[in-house]
């Protein structure tokens, strides 16, 4: 066994990974190896783990060597995404060996698999949320990893990783302000601390009105009876108009609220004929705008009951196409 240890691991530590094939052999021989003598695979996996330890004592040309090979032999199962652990190492971490190691082993990766196989490997040994550690404390932010990696061209692993980071601070965000509307905590209490996490977690306005609108929808048991809940429902969310109201800046933001409505009121049945009235509650209450409306209903509305809820929402566009040509012809006189 220890004969069959050292073909594998012997040139590698002794002579530096200068082999005598080119780099693109290796993985070829490596696999050969494993699969005439199964029983060193997971010998294989702990000297690579080994070889991450010390990439102080290689030179760049040798790393950038060993980084496309563990990037060949993680993309086709040989090495396990676990050995990436080892790259956390406080010595290499602080002399941003780790980083720039991690950058030629990554696009190795992704050259042999897309980004998707990547994330997978990785959220299987709970590696996706820890790439940040692959800087020093002082550098672990989502800007400076979306600066590094995109920087070094690898755009998408930095958009993955902003995603996964962002999706804890959204439930988070959303489990936080449910309890806050619970105690009743004041609007501006409320609006505070969520301008606070979108900034701190660079979360976009319209993925919080997604946020806001669950929350807000959560907070109640609403009556089963068709023909009551929707005053049940203007009731509640003519109370939460000014909260909505703070995080509609953008038009996409107004966009976002109504998809949210309309495939509230498709996925919970005995809201179906109240969608038309929530509408045009947050609309007299400036929550949503013209422009986003007349959108959503020409071109932007989701498939979910489109037909039911579209002619509910007709008179109402009609009278909003009329009250826009009107306050143009006005302009158009007053010029």
């Amino acid at each position: 066994m220890l004969l069959e240890q050292n073909l594998i691991t012997a040139d590698m530590q002794k002579h530096s990974l200068t082999f005598w094939w080119p780099v693109e052999c290796w993985p070829q021989v490596f696999n050969k190896l494993i699969r005439c003598y199964k029983y060193l695979e997971k010998g294989f996996e702990d000297e690579v783990k080994k070889l991450l330890l010390f990439l102080e004592g290689f030179s760049e040309s040798e790393r950038k060597k060993l980084a496309m090979l563990a990037g060949v032999l993680l993309a086709n199962g040989t090495l396990n995404a676990s050995i990436l652990s080892n790259l956390y190492n406080e010595n290499l971490v602080k002399e941003g060996v780790s980083a720039a190691f991690a950058v030629k082993l990554f696009k190795s990766w992704i050259n042999e698999k897309d980004i998707n196989a990547v994330a997978t490997s990785l959220r299987k040994v709970s590696m996706d949320n820890r790439l940040m550690e692959l800087f020093p404390a002082n550098k672990q932010s989502n800007e400076h990893f979306t600066k590094y990696f995109t920087e070094a061209g690898l755009k998408e692993l930095s958009e993955c990783v902003w995603n996964q980071q962002t999706i804890g601070a959204r439930k988070e965000l959303q489990k936080e302000l449910q309890e806050q509307m619970s105690r009743g905590d004041p609007f501006k209490d409320k609006i505070l601390y969520v301008k606070e996490e979108m900034k701190k977690n660079n979360i976009p306005e319209p993925v919080v009105i997604g946020i806001v609108w669950s929350s807000v929808m959560s907070t109640v048991e609403w009556n089963k009876k068709e023909e009551l809940v929707a005053e049940q429902a203007i009731k509640h969310l003519k109370q939460y108009s000014p909260l909505l109201a703070a995080f509609m800046t953008q038009g996409q933001s107004e966009l976002t609220l109504l998809l949210k409505i309309q495939e509230y009121c498709y996925d919970n049945i005995h809201f179906m004929k109240a969608f038309q009235k929530i509408v045009v509650l947050f609309y007299k209450a400036e929550v949503l705008s013209e422009e986003p409306i007349l959108k959503w209903y020409k071109d932007a509305h989701a498939a979910k009951g489109k037909s039911v809820i579209l002619e509910q929402m007709k008179k109402f566009v009609e009278w909003l196409k009329n009250a826009e040509e009107e306050s143009e012809s006005e302009a158009e006189e007053g010029d």
